[in-house]
């Protein structure tokens, strides 16, 4: 197995974007997976965990939303490029469709298997492209924010993963439900674990957990997490 990075410079709306594919060239034709980063970004964190997925029998496209040359340094710079990035909706859903058209074009992708994983803001990202109908047979999302889109979804066909911590003070309770009751009324085939003692970034290695567990790297999440998608996405593409 020969698994390599290739960069991958591509125009888009709001471009041009600098992702990342990670795969082995060696495997053949293989399911297509896209990484949705955090709010920091497309990062080596994001390049690692795509090697892991490409180990795993997949071809990854890490995707850039930001554009070329835009990352977050920090929690302030970051959340100045989210909020720019999310302040309009329009461009998150045209954004995530124009990568999956570039993770379905990539050789070696099978476009009739694709799939989508997103942490933070990433999770975001990844139910936007389901509500865009997004042609995905699975999309998995870690420590996402759950909010919908100030216009009507088109129909979802893809199934969906939603991995939460039930501390995450970005999404309470009442948000949990909301997406719940959103996908259940689309007839989407869905599951939403909630991990006690955890909450939001639980896959942030590098982040304490802080003393009320709602914000912070969780190993036992990370791990429970990590094996929930693993066998979905079995199934999934199985």
């Amino acid at each position: 197995m020969a698994i390599t990075r290739t960069i991958h410079i591509h125009e888009g709306p709001g471009g041009p974007f600098e992702s990342m594919f990670v795969g082995d060239a060696s495997a053949g034709t293989q399911p297509g997976m896209l990484l949705f980063p955090n709010f920091f970004g497309a990062k080596e964190w994001d390049f690692a965990k795509a090697e892991t997925l490409a180990a795993q029998g997949y071809k990854v496209l890490v995707v850039d939303y930001y554009g070329q040359g835009k990352r977050g340094h920090d929690m302030a710079s970051s959340s100045e490029l989210l909020h720019d990035f999310m302040a309009d909706r329009t461009v998150v859903k045209g954004r995530v469709l124009d990568a999956l058209a570039e993770l379905k074009a990539f050789p070696g992708v099978d476009p009739d298997k694709c799939g989508a994983i997103g942490f933070c803001a990433g999770g975001k990202c990844v139910l936007d492209l389901a509500r865009a109908g997004g042609a995905i047979l699975g999309g998995v999302v870690f420590h996402g924010v759950y909010d919908a889109p100030p216009f009507p979804n088109a129909p979802i066909t893809a199934k969906l993963l939603i991995c939460d911590g039930w501390n995450d003070n970005l999404c309470p309770p009442e948000m949990k439900v909301a997406l719940c009751k959103e996908l259940t009324a689309a007839d989407v085939d869905w599951q939403f674990a909630s991990y006690s003692r955890t909450g939001h970034g639980f896959t942030a290695d590098g982040t304490p957990l802080n003393e009320d567990k709602s914000f912070g790297f969780q190993p036992d999440t990370n791990r429970r997490s990590w094996t929930a998608m693993t066998g979905f996405l079995d199934e999934v593409f199985g």
